[in-house]
């Protein structure tokens, strides 16, 4: 970089050091600026609210790679810078080396000066901004694209789409921080080997108490009465008939104050409810214990199937995300996607059948990967409908489903990720009441008449819908009398009813 010849040092001067070159000194500023950088992240990282996982990815993988990578630059320029002494002895041996007599590389040195110095403010500006970046749903969500595609898809249309996903997944505390930070490491292994599980399991034996989470926002004891709800679905018929039930949802009974009822009650502070599930989905529950907290008192049951007590450290105390299982990711099932797109209009019930159609075209078996999803959805819709007007929107409309709602790589869809709330499509309420669970005195937990969660006060189709009971109606089951004995769960799965 010399533009004036530098001479051979003269007999008996001092050695100049090897590490007096530009090559080291470019490998000294960039580990400058990541030792700040790391400094930095670290601070921000110990004294912040400790939430965010993936922080630790920037300031204890990203920052070291660089700091490491800018020693690692120091010694090659050290080692070059002797090497080149060694067989350019008698000529020209200061080849790289610094030399602050020299006018232009005192030109050069200023230049580099300020760049360095330019170079540690982008350092501290990329770190503030990494870090900020690092709480971001965006990059929860879309930095591992392809692993968590589903849950962030998911996320986007729910209820919880405003909150941030560290606010549930993470938790307070120095454990849940030391936990947090191997975690991500570990689940960054795990995506750069692409040896991640597919499905992604869910972590329910990880899961924080949900007043730990939940409680923050929402409080049990203050949601009182009834919820109005209506649901509107659609016949598997060639004219598809809509068929819709609005009940009244029985969350708490009793005034403010008062104890919990309805379907709270099973969070009651006076009592606690407990269960031991076989499964690691938590959907085949053998045994539960419920216990009175004033009196002491406990009843125990058991399915048919299960004998003796859990194995130590099994039992799990219930609580709101037992069944709000999964409040911000909700895989809804092809049929319920379907009746949402007709309820819209987006999908034309003039095409007859459509809901069984675009339900079989959704579940084809041959249908592995996301990229040939819809050549195939729109050829088995072409050989149904032919040339019918509404053919084009709805095959676009279904595609879309699809996108949305199955993801065959992740091998993520609702038939993996049941949702406990209600009974419709899982077994959901039906998991404890069904008749099967008995205690020592022969106490069963009764399948819960269709009352005892909800009333019904419409249903039906056009003016039936209109005509309220405020008494309650008795469930009519759209396609006539249905044996009392089965769940809705054994013939409803959320495709193609009949398992």
């Amino acid at each position: 970089m010399s533009a004036e010849p530098t001479s051979p040092p003269l007999p008996g001067a001092a050695a100049r050091s090897p590490f007096n070159n530009w090559i080291t000194a470019i490998g000294a500023v960039l580990a400058i600026g990541s030792l700040f950088s790391f400094a930095l992240l670290t601070w921000m990282d110990l004294t912040g609210s400790h939430k965010n996982p993936y922080l630790g990815i920037f300031t204890y993988i990203v920052a070291p790679g660089f700091l490491i990578t800018g020693i690692a630059i120091m010694f090659f320029g050290a080692w070059a810078q002797r090497r080149w002494e060694i067989k350019h002895a008698a000529t020209m041996p200061d080849k790289w080396r610094l030399d602050f007599s020299n006018r232009a590389q005192r030109r050069l040195l200023v230049l580099f000066g300020s760049g360095g110095v330019i170079f540690l403010l982008l350092s501290a500006f990329g770190s503030y901004q990494s870090y900020h970046y690092a709480e971001s749903t965006q990059f929860c969500g879309q930095v591992c694209h392809s692993a968590m595609n589903p849950e962030f898809t998911t996320y986007q249309r729910g209820a919880h789409a405003r909150v941030d996903c560290v606010e549930c997944h993470v938790g307070s505390g120095a454990t849940a921080f030391i936990q947090a930070k191997l975690n991500g490491t570990r689940q960054l292994i795990g995506f750069t080997l692409d040896n991640y599980r597919r499905p992604i399991p869910t972590p329910v034996q990880n899961l924080r108490p949900a007043r730990e989470t939940c409680e923050k926002c929402h409080w049990p004891e203050k949601f009182h009465g009834n919820i109005d709800l209506t649901f509107d679905h659609y016949l598997s018929k060639k004219n598809n008939d809509s068929y819709g039930v609005r009940m009244l949802l029985h969350v708490n009974s009793g005034r403010p104050g008062s104890p919990l009822g309805g379907i709270h009650w099973h969070v009651n502070p006076d009592s606690a409810v407990e269960y031991y599930a076989a499964d690691e989905k938590r959907q085949d529950i053998v045994w539960m214990r419920v216990t009175n907290k004033k009196d002491g008192s406990s009843r125990i049951y058991r399915n048919q199937e299960f004998k003796g007590d859990p194995p130590a450290g099994t039992v799990r105390t219930m609580d709101c995300m037992d069944c709000h299982n999964r409040p911000a990711h909700v895989f809804p099932t092809a049929n319920d996607a379907v009746e949402k797109s007709m309820a819209l209009g987006t999908l034309s019930t003039k095409l007859p059948a459509i809901k069984r159609t675009a339900v079989q075209a959704i579940i084809q078996k041959d249908i592995t990967t996301g990229t040939e999803a819809p050549g195939k959805i729109a050829e088995f819709l072409r050989g149904k409908y032919k040339d019918e007007a509404e053919l084009p929107a709805a095959i676009a409309e279904v595609q879309k489903i699809y996108a949305t709602t199955i993801f065959p790589e992740r091998k993520a869809d609702w038939r993996v990720y049941p949702s406990n709330i209600g009974h419709k499509d899982w077994a959901g309420c039906f998991r404890c009441h069904d008749n099967k669970h008995k205690s020592d005195k022969g106490e069963t937990v009764k399948a819960s008449d269709c009352n005892s969660c909800h009333t019904i006060i419409a249903q039906g189709k056009g003016p039936e819908l209109a005509a309220l009971s405020s008494a309650g109606l008795e469930f009519k089951h759209p396609d006539g009398t249905y044996d009392e004995e089965l769940s809705c769960a054994d013939c409803h799965n959320g495709g193609i009813q009949g398992k």
